[in-house]
């Protein structure tokens, strides 16, 4: 039985750090998401600045998670999620541009994972390094459960599902009767939580997410929150690629 996840409104933006621009570069993050089958999935996905082919591993990741988990039983969800990022890291040893079609080369393909899957109002986060998920329970922005950023021993290091001990950095996380989520790449989070990663900033997010639920118009919507990552203060604060993918229950 398919649920109605048509009903569930869902709006992404993505666009390039300063860097990026200025090399006239690529936007490494990839957004994806999922709703004509038994669950509503979405994915988002930062490549590493750093690897060759970071956009091509983040794309491959949002979409075999989303194709997969769609329509996988929910119960067996965190089981799926797992054979899915095996699946994709299977896809990136065969890929053309991996020249060596060994493990050793995913490197090249690196990127952070972060989704959720829900199905009839329960929801499960899975991620891998940094960007972040919220769900929310109430109008005003006062409960949630977060999926935070992990962050290594420096302050640019993180963790990738091509490493070759991902499963160790794999964290699932659960919820029940959201209303609101939220994904986002490492380039938002700082604008999301403070400094220590327990609270969130409500004077970024909760705006957000009263003039999207209010705006029929998905055109002016996208304008508006594809302007919001672009100021020259979001700029300034964080100069990565930024990605930001609100979904309505």
């Amino acid at each position: 039985m398919r649920a109605n996840n048509q009903n569930i409104r869902v709006l992404s933006a993505s666009v390039k750090g300063v860097l990026h621009t200025q090399n006239n570069e690529p936007c490494q993050d990839y957004a994806l998401y999922a709703q004509d089958g038994r669950n509503f999935v979405a994915v988002v996905s930062d490549g590493a600045g750093s690897s060759k082919y970071g956009r091509i591993g983040a794309k491959t990741i949002c979409e075999t998670l989303t194709s997969i988990l769609k329509d996988v039983d929910f119960s067996g969800a965190k089981k799926a999620v797992i054979q899915s990022i095996g699946i994709a890291r299977s896809k990136l040893i065969r890929h053309r541009l991996n020249k060596t079609k060994s493990a050793a080369s995913l490197i090249d393909f690196s990127a952070t994972i972060v989704g959720v899957i829900y199905h009839k109002n329960k929801g499960l986060f899975f991620h891998i390094g940094d960007g972040a998920g919220l769900a929310f329970f109430d109008d005003k922005y006062h409960n949630f459960t977060a999926s935070r950023p992990e962050n290594g021993h420096f302050k640019c290091e993180t963790y990738f599902y091509t490493m070759d001990d991902w499963k160790d950095c794999l964290r699932f996380t659960s919820f029940e009767n959201a209303h609101t989520i939220f994904l986002m790449t490492d380039g938002v989070t700082n604008f999301s939580f403070s400094r220590d990663y327990q609270s969130i900033e409500k004077s970024f997010l909760q705006p957000i997410g009263d003039f999207l639920n209010k705006e029929t118009c998905k055109t002016k919507a996208l304008r508006a929150l594809t302007n919001t990552l672009k100021t020259p203060q979001a700029s300034k604060l964080n100069a990565d690629d930024k990605t930001l993918l609100w979904i309505k229950l």
